[in-house]
């Protein structure tokens, strides 16, 4: 079975901004000239993913119609992360490098898709780029230091876009926002988030639960 970003839940991840209301109601529009201030941001938040090696944390995720689900995640890169949540319980995303899995033991349904059809490639990269495959539609700054980068794959740029949003001082990454080529929005939430070392690598390893002996 296949997955669908917005089965993903990240359109899913990863994504590694604040995108406009309808942003995606129509074609994508061209991408407007950044500024120097705006580039200086995305060379800080692009220095920041890249030494972002290996994190675990919590996170709340939010979904089209408010659907509220949270969880734990690791982060691994180049291309892996684990997320597990608690509510629902059970529910895995796991992406091992090369694929995303998602297992709902609720519904006995595994899927995956191709990590590099996901928004989470380009922040799982082993080099994270802005200026490599990625469209650059707006950066956001605010008072406080934070801001924002709100982004989309320049080779399906009507496909979805993704936001991901900064906390100036210390500099971290809070949230991601996908959007999905329907309009479709699913937020999630860092609660916390710390490096970590020496993960597991069972950690990003999923094997299809509901394939049973025998089975092709």
């Amino acid at each position: 079975m296949t997955l669908s970003r917005r089965d993903l839940g990240f359109g899913l991840a990863a994504i590694a901004g604040l995108a406009a209301p309808g942003l995606l109601t129509g074609p994508a529009a061209a991408q407007a000239p950044l500024s120097a201030e705006d580039q200086a941001t995305l060379a800080r938040a692009q220095g920041y993913l890249q030494a972002l090696t290996s994190a675990q944390g919590t996170f709340v995720e939010t979904g089209a119609g408010g659907q509220r689900r949270e969880g734990r995640f690791y982060i691994q890169r180049p291309g892996k992360m684990r997320f597990e949540y608690t509510n629902p319980a059970g529910l895995l995303v796991v992406s091992d490098g090369y694929n995303v899995k998602r297992y709902d033991p609720r519904l006995e349904t595994f899927q995956q898709v191709p990590l590099g059809q996901t928004p989470l490639s380009t922040f799982l990269a082993r080099n994270v780029r802005f200026d490599q495959g990625v469209r650059v539609d707006r950066v956001t700054r605010m008072q406080t230091g934070a801001f924002a980068i709100t982004a989309r794959d320049s080779r399906r740029p009507n496909d979805g876009s993704v936001i991901l949003a900064f906390a100036g001082s210390p500099l971290r990454l809070q949230e991601w926002t996908i959007t999905d080529a329907q309009g479709s929005r699913t937020r999630t939430q860092l609660t916390s988030m710390a490096p970590a070392s020496g993960l597991a690598a069972s950690l990003f390893q999923l094997r299809d639960p509901t394939r049973r002996p025998g089975r092709n």
